[in-house]
Parts: C-alpha cells; sequence; structure tokens
C-alpha cells in the first residue's frame, strides 16, 4: 500500500506491508523507497514494513528552501511520521544517505529506535574543514545537476568508483535501478545534497558511544571505504555487531540480497533479547564475513 502523509508543513510518501513488528527502511541518495519492495516483502512475514521516500525523492515533496532538508528537520518529521502512523518505537534500517538519516533519529530520539541497522553508512565527517569541503562539493554537484540536466548527472554519479562493482547486475536490474533514479526532481535532489550532505549534518562520532539500542553495522567487502568506516563505527558503538558481506559493493541489498535479507533477519530476531537489562554489551566488537 502506498500513501502520501501530511507532517510538519510537508507530504511524505511511504509504502507499507505486512503486520508485526515495525521496521522503518530509508533508501539512499537518489533512491526511494520502491526500491526496496523485494526485501520489504520478505522482511514483511514478520514486520510491518514501512518505507518511505525521504524528503526530496520519489513522491515526496521537494522544498525549494535547501535548509528544510537538514537533518534536525529530517529527524523531526521521521518522528511525526511514526506519531502519524501510531508507532511509538520502530526497527530502523538505513542504507548510505538513509543511513545517516536514520543514525540521527537514533542519537536524539533513542527512544523511538529498538534496533538499529547501518548499511554502508556514516556518522558524518569529524572535522570542521572536512565539512566545509564537502559542503562546497555538494553545492558544486548541485550546479551541475541544474545546468545538465536529470539523465545525465545519474549517469555521471552512478560512474563513481564507490559503485563500481554494480556493473556486474544483471541489466534489467540496471536498467529499472536507473528508471527509479530518473523518477526523481532537480529541485529534490539539489536541495537534498545542499541541506542534508555528509558536509552539513552534524558530525555524530562522538554520540556513537550513547547508542543505548543493538547496532548492525552492514559493509560490503568491495567498498573499503564504508567498511573502514563501519569498523570505526563499531569501535565506539556499546552494542554493534559488524557484518562485512563479500563479493559486495556499496549497495549490499542489491548487490547480495539474499546474504543481505540472511543478516538482517537474524539482527532482527535476536533484537528482543538483546535489548534488555542483562545485555548491555551484548555484540560487541563481534564481526562476520558472508
Amino acid at each position: 500500500m502506498s500513501r502520501r502523509i501530511a507532517v510538519r508543513g510537508v507530504h511524505y510518501a511511504l509504502r507499507e506491508w505486512g503486520s508485526g513488528a515495525p521496521l522503518l527502511l530509508l533508501h539512499g541518495f537518489t533512491g526511494a523507497a520502491a526500491l526496496w519492495e523485494p526485501l520489504a516483502l520478505a522482511f514483511a512475514a514478520r514486520h510491518r514494513v514501512i518505507a518511505v521516500d525521504l524528503l526530496g525523492h520519489g513522491a515526496s515533496d521537494a522544498p525549494r528552501a535547501a535548509a528544510r532538508y537538514g537533518m534536525a528537520h529530517a529527524v523531526a518529521d521521521l518522528a511525526a511520521l511514526l506519531d502519524a502512523l501510531r508507532v511509538e518505537r520502530t526497527a530502523l534500517l538505513g542504507y548510505s544517505l538513509g543511513g545517516r538519516v536514520a543514525l540521527g533519529l537514533a542519537v536524539e530520539q533513542p527512544q523511538r529506535v529498538g534496533a538499529l541497522v547501518l548499511e554502508s553508512s556514516s556518522p558524518g565527517l569529524a572535522a570542521p574543514v572536512e565539512r566545509a569541503a564537502r559542503r562546497a562539493a555538494d553545492a558544486t554537484l548541485a550546479a551541475r545537476l541544474a545546468r545538465d540536466g536529470l539523465p545525465a548527472f545519474v549517469d555521471a554519479w552512478m560512474a563513481q568508483p564507490l559503485f563500481a562493482s554494480q556493473a556486474r547486475l544483471a541489466p534489467a536490474r540496471r536498467a529499472a535501478a536507473r528508471a527509479q533514479r530518473l523518477d526523481n526532481r532537480i529541485e529534490g535532489l539539489a536541495g537534498s545534497l545542499r541541506g542534508l550532505g555528509s558536509g552539513a549534518q552534524p558530525s555524530y562520532w562522538p554520540r556513537l558511544a550513547a547508542l543505548p539500542m543493538p547496532v548492525l553495522l552492514l559493509a560490503g567487502g568491495l567498498d573499503a571505504k564504508f567498511t573502514g568506516i563501519a569498523r570505526a563505527m563499531r569501535a565506539r558503538i556499546p552494542r554493534a555487531a559488524l557484518r562485512i558481506v563479500a563479493d559486495a559493493g556499496h549497495a549490499v541489498h542489491l548487490e547480495q540480497p539474499q546474504a543481505y535479507r540472511e543478516a538482517v533477519s537474524s539482527f532482527l530476531a535476536a533484537a528482543p533479547t538483546l535489548t534488555d537489562s542483562r545485555g548491555a554489551a551484548a555484540g560487541r566488537s563481534l564481526e562476520t564475513r558472508a
């Protein structure tokens, strides 16, 4: 089921599958809720799965002001969405950009998140000089998007080395993913780059140690950058487990969906026992490979 919900002056599009314990899914930059459908159908056997089009993406609104995309707004919007859906507490899964937003909600409103899955994600950039440089780079990307148009931007974005391993996907899957990325609006993606890029968000590195929920960190074995980030995060999060998925790059859920599904399902099945008061250190320093 798909629908749009008004919260805090904007409309968010979302899709739902199944019933049971809630599981909220957040996509990456240029993505949309629809991309989760194959995995959502599997998770729906045990969960009420809710996939959201982030602001500026898919069928959600695309405000003109870049500031409206900022992390504080994104977190407040998600909390308001959960209220509208009558979800007090949820398992939360985010990929890349969606992982940064998921981490933002977990840090700022930990009572709303019972378990957290972060795929190929980051707590942001630690140094102010790094954040400033990234803001400038994202502003340049946004200007290029407006100048060159969406198809050229999407092709250039996916040509980055970070996504090289996706060239091995079947042509039909690559074509479907590209078609979804093109079903976005220039102003929405530009606003997301300017307002919610990793240089615009606060650094959550100093706050990782305070996360109370169990956390699964997922990264692809072919993605050296985010594998390194995930290992650094694991060292700081008290109840973190790390899963490195072999023969996958940045988009583990797309490149190795079976291993991804098994890792997430196993983690979520164990999460209720991990959250009791006797398991405060459960999962720390655990790393597995698949």
